[in-house]
């Protein structure tokens, strides 16, 4: 137990480092700090022209603006989180280079395990990065805070567990391609299925409701995108309902539930696919 304990503590690290100095990781942050200059020149003069118009006026156009940026962020986390460990497991397959780590000796678990907490730690440092550059800019440029940010992020973060999880899955069975295309199209799949949801709602229609929903069961990172706006949105505004970065209605808390239940699903089946697989 101690050495696969020892085992997945030396993976977690070196896949952090290995991580680090990847120029996929480098590019990531790079746009990053545009996206990040960027947005604080857009909020910045977006506070100045609202200066005249009503606090409750401001504050609602601050608040979409946050949401924008924070949106924009949600979906670099989602890229960023397939595009570094596609070829975590299947590169290592495909190279050889797991037999290395199987001679340590390292149990495949353990191997699956100690990758997943690397690319985990990596994620909270660009979520926390991203996001935290958001909220800075809207604290110094403009003095908004927006509600629930622990909260908000918190969802945000569960969700970019949940592509992280399925990616590394999809590593233990498919070549490092098929794995970035297939996590890739479950995104795009959950991403369509949220908007549809929301014309589903605002139209009174079931069956582009429903085919949301279903979505969201498949893959519940745009659902946990919706939680985290109607978190982050002021009680007015989230009465109000529909908008280009909410829903017109908040998903159930059972919704972190689900995802949750997902990433250990997938977790598993990467443990499981790893096990089996001929090498």
């Amino acid at each position: 137990m101690k050495d696969d304990l020892r085992a997945v503590a030396a993976l977690a690290i070196l896949t952090f480092h290995e991580a680090r100095r990847r120029k996929v990781l480098w590019l990531a942050f790079v746009l990053g700090l545009l996206f990040l200059a960027l947005f604080a020149w857009g909020f910045r003069s977006a506070v100045v022209k609202s200066g005249d118009a009503p606090p409750v006026i401001q504050r609602a156009q601050l608040n979409l603006l946050t949401l924008a940026g924070l949106y924009v962020v949600n979906f670099l986390v989602a890229v960023t989180t397939v595009a570094l460990p596609a070829d975590t497991l299947a590169g290592d397959i495909a190279s050889g280079a797991i037999h290395t780590l199987l001679t340590k000796p390292a149990r495949r678990a353990a191997i699956v395990i100690g990758k997943w907490l690397g690319f985990l730690a990596l994620l909270t440092l660009y979520l926390g990065f991203m996001a935290g550059g958001v909220l800075l800019t809207t604290w110094l440029a403009g003095g908004y805070a927006p509600p629930n940010a622990p909260a908000a992020l918190a969802a945000m973060w569960l969700g970019g567990a949940v592509i992280l999880t399925m990616t590394i899955a999809g590593g233990a069975r498919l070549s490092a391609l098929a794995n970035g295309v297939a996590v890739f199209g479950l995104y795009g799949i959950a991403f369509i299925g949220g908007w549809m949801e929301r014309i589903g709602a605002a139209l009174d229609n079931a069956t582009a409701r429903n085919l949301g929903v279903a979505s969201s069961l498949l893959m519940p990172t745009e659902a946990l995108w919706q939680y985290a706006a109607a978190l982050l949105q002021p009680p007015l505004l989230r009465q109000v309902g529909f908008g280009p970065f909410s829903s017109a209605s908040t998903p159930s808390p059972l919704m972190i539930g689900w995802a949750i239940g997902c990433v250990a699903v997938n977790l598993a089946l990467a443990i499981w696919w790893l096990e089996r697989r001929d090498l």
